[in-house]
C-alpha cells in the first residue's frame, strides 16, 4: 500500500462531508483509521481518548476562555496528552492495556473537535461509515 489509499481517504471525506453535512472526525481522520482496520483496538483506544478529551475541554471550559483557535490548540494538546498517556503510562499500570494504545497524537484531538461541534454519536457514526466505506473500497481494488 502507498499513497493511494489515504488519497483516496481524503477524497472520500471530502465527499462524505458535501454529501452529508457531517464530518467524518475531520478530513484525514478516516486515512489513518483506515490503517488500522485489522488492529481494532487501537481505534476503540483513539475513539476512547477522543471522547476524555472532549470531556476535559468541556471540564476546563468552564474556568477558561476557549474559543476559535484557542479551543481548537486545546483539544489538539489534550488530545496529544491523552495518546501519551495511553502510550506511556497505562501499559504500566495495566499491562493489558497495549492493545489499546491511541493512534497518532492529533487524531484525538480532531475527533474531539468534531464530536463537540456535531455530537458524539453523529460524528462516530460517520467516522464508522467512511472509515469502513474506505477499508472496503481498499480491499475491493486491492490496495489494503
Amino acid at each position: 500500500m502507498g499513497i493511494e489509499l489515504p488519497f483516496l481517504g481524503v477524497i472520500l471525506s471530502l465527499a462524505f462531508a458535501w454529501a452529508t453535512g457531517v464530518y467524518p472526525g475531520g478530513i484525514i481522520v478516516p486515512s489513518y483509521l483506515v490503517l488500522f482496520l485489522r488492529d481494532p483496538e487501537r481505534i476503540v483506544g483513539t475513539l476512547v481518548a477522543g471522547l476524555l478529551t472532549m470531556a476535559a475541554y468541556r471540564l476546563a471550559s468552564r474556568w477558561l476562555i476557549l474559543f476559535g483557535r484557542r479551543r481548537f490548540a486545546f483539544l489538539v494538546l489534550a488530545g496529544a496528552l491523552w495518546a501519551a498517556a495511553g502510550g506511556g503510562v497505562l501499559p504500566f499500570l495495566f499491562p493489558a492495556s497495549v492493545e489499546y494504545r491511541v493512534i497518532g497524537w492529533v487524531i484525538p484531538g480532531l475527533i474531539a473537535h468534531h464530536m463537540d461541534r456535531q455530537g458524539a454519536v453523529v460524528t462516530t457514526a460517520a467516522l464508522v461509515t467512511a472509515t469502513v466505506a474506505l477499508g472496503f473500497i481498499g480491499r475491493l481494488f486491492g490496495m489494503a
